[in-house]
């Protein structure tokens, strides 16, 4: 008995070292409810690939307030290896000098499979720098889709397998969809900032600041109040007053995606990452998807949509057997069998080709229709230089500008130049701030 209460102490001793012998690396993320579940399961299933690493996921709440917990462990020196940041927080960490340990130069130093050109352009193309190296690894991107109400459209004599392709379809299904009574209103958006100023921008190939966006200096100023953007403002307002839009609150436009579900609006834009969403909620219709419309008028529209989501930063001041461990880390959760799961639960992209092409063999798209729209507007063309997405200091404060003027411009105070010009003034400022401290 003895004997074997011993042999049971000297397992439970190994089992002990061999845990403890791992090398354990940190991550702290945004992502709460079924998706903070399934990244721990991600998580979980990476531990139990192997025994060499350990990695132990923390939530950190909201987007800002992970960045903001990181920056501030990075000065207390207790920072994690790895931590999830918003696409408009690459401008900050990019500055944060001394702190970041590109994933680029990571990848190579840890000797791990690491090819660029295996990602989706849209998306790796938000996170690189103008020579083309990669700085953070993505993970969960998404971009803007436009959904609709078959029911809706085929009770206005629309065609409800045809989604509107432009600028000049949306008000002409409107009007149509509200002088036969189907719905009280056209359409809705969230993210007036997001869809309909940087992605508006994007997709009809238009500068949204200097320095290619911002990506090649700290210092660069806005440009989204040219004539197409002023225009669309312009016929927002317009089309606010006639109640063929209506505006559905600011930041993600919490009141947008009900306003769809009460059938009140037959359309919305919204992001592909909201398409789970979507479907649990449009019980008493059937949802039909579409890429976002574009003036026919204006020269290279479409271009191709730009991502919003988040991707993965590593903080310097660790170990160099951790930092293998992360390389090793991203390694599977960019493998194609990881990603294609995550993007197929999530409604996030596919961050991979591989991860898009496992999705299509595993006949996912054909049972799923509109699962790829943004997969097909990101990748629509090569992205340019006004196309490729932001990359601002202070830009998360410019958001909140955007959504003032787009207020002030519904209740009447401006005009679409106005509010336009004043988003760039008071945007160029914040800009400036920000480059005056991170010289």
């Amino acid at each position: 008995m003895m004997k074997k209460l011993t042999l049971a102490a000297a397992a439970l001793a190994l089992s002990a070292t061999s845990s403890f012998a791992a090398t354990q690396i940190t991550w702290w993320h945004a992502m709460g409810g079924e998706l903070g579940k399934k990244l721990d399961e991600i998580v979980a299933n990476y531990n139990k690939s192997q025994d060499k690493y350990q990695v132990v996921a923390s939530y950190k709440g909201t987007y800002a307030e992970t960045m903001t917990a990181a920056i501030a462990a990075f000065r207390a020196k207790q920072q994690p290896d790895i931590v999830q940041v918003f696409e408009v927080g690459t401008g900050t960490m990019m500055a944060a000098k001394g702190a970041v340990y590109p994933v680029y130069q990571l990848m190579k130093d840890a000797g791990a499979q690491f090819d660029p050109k295996a990602y989706l352009p849209a998306v790796v193309g938000y996170y690189t720098d103008t020579q083309g190296n990669m700085l953070s690894m993505p993970f969960n991107s998404s971009t803007p889709i436009l959904y609709y109400n078959k029911n809706v459209f085929k009770k206005a004599g629309l065609d409800p397998n045809v989604a509107p392709k432009t600028w000049e379809d949306v008000e002409s299904f409107s009007k149509k969809i509200m002088s036969s009574g189907a719905a009280k209103c056209g359409f809705t958006t969230g993210w007036i900032s997001w869809i309909q100023l940087e992605n508006f921008s994007a997709w009809h190939n238009l500068p949204i600041g200097t320095n290619e966006n911002g990506f090649g200096g700290v210092d660069s100023k806005l440009s989204f109040n040219g004539p197409t953007q002023i225009r669309h403002w312009d016929n927002l307002k317009k089309w606010q007053a006639e109640g063929i839009f209506q505006y559905g609150g600011p930041e993600g436009g919490n009141d947008a995606a009900p306003k769809f579900y009460s059938q009140e609006c037959a359309m919305v834009m919204n992001s592909s990452a909201s398409r789970a969403g979507v479907i649990n909620n449009a019980k008493d219709f059937e949802v039909g998807y579409g890429m976002l419309p574009y003036y026919a008028d204006v020269k290279g529209a479409p271009q191709n949509s730009i991502i919003g989501g988040a991707t993965l930063w590593v903080l310097k001041g660790h170990e160099a057997e951790e930092y293998k461990g992360v390389a090793d880390f991203f390694r599977y959760l960019a493998s194609p069998e990881v990603q294609a799961d995550w993007h197929q639960f999530s409604g996030y992209l596919p961050i991979t080709q591989a991860a898009y092409e496992l999705g299509q063999k595993q006949g996912y798209y054909e049972k799923n229709p509109g699962s790829d729209v943004g997969i097909k507007e990101i990748t629509l063309n090569q992205p340019t230089p006004n196309s490729k997405g932001l990359r601002f200091g202070n830009y998360v404060q410019i958001r909140k500008v955007i959504d003032e003027e787009f207020q002030a411009l519904l209740g009447g105070k401006k005009s679409a130049k106005e509010a336009l010009d004043s988003v760039v003034e008071r945007g160029d400022k914040l800009i400036a701030e920000f480059a005056a401290s991170n010289k």
